[in-house]
């Protein structure tokens, strides 16, 4: 994996080709590749590193046609010849590939007898010299395509290029591809993801598991693997291209944590109306469910601990899984579950592969994300749109707020019909806080001190964070975000666990960072205070007059507002922090090491 972008058109291709991989460089950045169709055969660029480092180095092939890659290794390390594009012997096949072939090993094989030689460690590999030795056999470029694509046993995006050939032939299965089309234009785009092209077309077709799409200079066909037409409509992506760039900000990041107060106000627009409105669950929707399962990984498990929380405390049975344990642990499943995976991308595996098992088992599903059509979002039995707009950063920021809110909007939906028009307590509260919550953010923002506390403790051996409720997760994804961009050692808590083995490692090296959100505040400072006495210094979240501000160490402060909220607040805080402490380390804040933006093998 992890990115991949083709594109046909009048004029030279590479142009399109390089910002394409530029704009997919946050999905994986280790290598990068073009190939480019021209009258002398296909011509390959590839290196490892990042984009940049490619383009200081290329010459221009020039053609109409070309594919491209960024990869995040999964099979053999970062190096020239491990990148893709990947060729056969001949160099007349040209192949660029997400996911994981599972059966590379016994096809490489296979091949190997057949006297195909390899050049590289990857699995990607055996793709274009299954296409030449059926091309060899005597079938033309599509079947040759189709049969190897039969061949492929995993997950795959897959994109090939034939010499001769303008046309870029494409298939997926569990890895999201989308086409965009500019029918006026005359130019045909191939990507993993709509930022690829987004300032050239906003109108796309996103391919579903067994499409195949050929693309040429008239526009796309699609059909399935045996070549029966598939029906697929392009629709308009409704993302300005600006959001997509960094514009005045020095990281994508930053951008997108002080985006936050528009995303929130899209997240919450229309849907808190006398109540909670969501158009695509009215009232009687969830009637019949007795219990809740949320499935997800990472930062959008976070969210989803923070919905089941909004449900427990309402008296709904209700569980947060990771999406990756969910296979060897899953609870009890049936008819009357419902069962909600919640990804930022919609193509995250784990998470699809625990949505397909609950879909198996008979339960009730739903998504939560923030991609219009995305595989999550259609094979589940409905969807909600958190309506972030493109997040680019790995680490994510404004689509963790923006599912944390859409998440408790859904609680309180599912709340009145599983409890029999028992509504969540208080609710005027919780609406009202909502509504206000862009512009306690956005005032927030303009009063920070996270800069100032990042400074001050950027030497410490290592950062804890602590939290009770809705402030647990909030602990947990501060801790995440913290390590994935400043590599310093960070761990989240629930408050009370402290003392149940933690505590030992507690020193004045290591600050406590302390959520407090109005819940048993003070159960949480007393367990705060637990690390001062060992000397441990201590940084609290929680509004100006809180009393933990006067015992604190440092304090991060945050509007009053409705305890069921408060833990969003005190997360803009922490992701403030984190920014500027990796800031200060000079880490690539936007391309942590290791990791990738959207993570579509399991």
């Amino acid at each position: 994996m992890c990115g991949i972008i083709g594109r046909i058109g009048s004029g030279n291709a590479l142009d399109h080709l390089l910002t394409g991989l530029e704009n997919l460089e946050y999905r994986g950045y280790d290598s990068a590749g073009v190939a480019v169709q021209n009258g002398a055969g296909i011509e390959i660029r590839k290196r490892s590193g990042r984009v940049s480092e490619l383009e200081e180095t290329i010459d221009a092939p020039e053609g109409r046609v070309g594919i491209g890659h960024t990869r995040w290794s999964t099979h053999g390390p970062p190096t020239d010849e491990n990148a893709h594009p990947h060729t056969d012997a001949t160099e007349d096949v040209a192949v660029v590939h997400n996911g994981i072939v599972e059966n590379h090993a016994d096809l490489r094989n296979r091949l190997a007898d057949r006297g195909h030689d390899f050049t590289s460690d990857t699995d990607t590999e055996v793709i274009p010299h299954l296409v030449q030795a059926n091309l060899d056999a005597g079938f033309d470029n599509e079947a040759a395509f189709r049969r190897a694509v039969e061949e492929l046993e995993g997950s795959y995006a897959v994109a090939v290029m034939i010499a001769g050939d303008h046309t870029i032939y494409a298939a997926r299965s569990g890895s999201p591809l989308v086409v965009g089309v500019d029918d006026d234009a005359g130019e045909y785009y191939l990507a993993s993801d709509v930022p690829a092209f987004l300032e050239y077309t906003d109108r796309v077709v996103y391919l579903e598991d067994g499409d195949v799409a050929i693309i040429g200079p008239d526009g796309a066909d699609f059909t399935d693997l045996a070549g029966e037409p598939v029906p697929r409509t392009p629709e308009t992506i409704d993302w300005d291209p600006e959001q997509a760039g960094k514009g005045e900000y020095d990281h994508f990041m930053l951008k997108e944590i002080y985006e936050q107060p528009t995303s929130l106000a899209q997240a919450v627009e229309g849907r808190i109306d006398d109540g909670i409105d969501l158009e695509e669950f009215p009232p009687g929707a969830f009637e019949g469910i007795d219990r809740v399962q949320f499935v997800a990984c990472g930062t959008s498990y976070h969210a989803a601990m923070y919905g089941a929380l909004s449900l427990t405390q309402a008296g709904v049975d209700a569980r947060a899984l990771l999406a990756n344990e969910y296979g060897a642990s899953s609870p009890p499943v049936d008819d009357r579950t419902l069962v909600v995976a919640v990804t930022q991308s919609g193509e995250t595996a784990d998470t699809l592969s625990a949505l397909r098992r609950a879909v198996r088992k008979g339960a009730r599903t739903v998504t939560v994300t923030n991609v219009v059509g995305s595989t999550a979002a259609r094979e589940a039995d409905d969807s909600l749109l958190i309506r972030a707009g493109p997040e680019i950063g790995v680490a994510a920021t404004k689509t963790f707020s923006s599912q944390a809110v859409a998440l408790t909007l859904l609680a309180g939906r599912i709340v009145e019909d599983a409890l029999a028009g028992d509504g969540l307590s208080d609710l005027d509260s919780l609406l009202a806080a909502a509504d206000r919550l862009p512009g306690d953010i956005e005032r927030l923002l303009t009063e920070s001190d996270a800069a100032e506390i990042a400074r001050r403790y950027r030497d410490s051996r290592s950062y804890f964070f602590l939290g009770r409720g809705q402030g647990y997760p909030v602990a947990l994804e501060g801790a995440l975000k913290f390590k994935e961009i400043t590599y310093e050692h960070a761990e989240g808590f629930a408050s009370g666990e402290l003392k149940h083995g933690p505590l030992a490692l507690v020193t004045e090296e290591t600050p406590v960072f302390t959520v407090f959100t109005g819940i048993e505040d003070d159960r949480t400072l007393a367990n705060a205070e637990e690390a001062a006495t060992r000397g441990a210094p201590v940084i609290a979240i929680c509004p100006a007059d809180h009393p933990a501000a006067d015992v604190a160490d440092a304090h991060l402060e945050i509007p009053e507002t409705d305890p069921r909220l408060a833990g969003l607040l005190a997360n803009v805080q922490l992701q403030l922090l984190s920014y500027h402490a990796a800031e200060l380390l000079d880490r690539p804040i936007d391309k942590p090491r290791n990791l990738a933006k959207s993570v579509t093998v399991e």
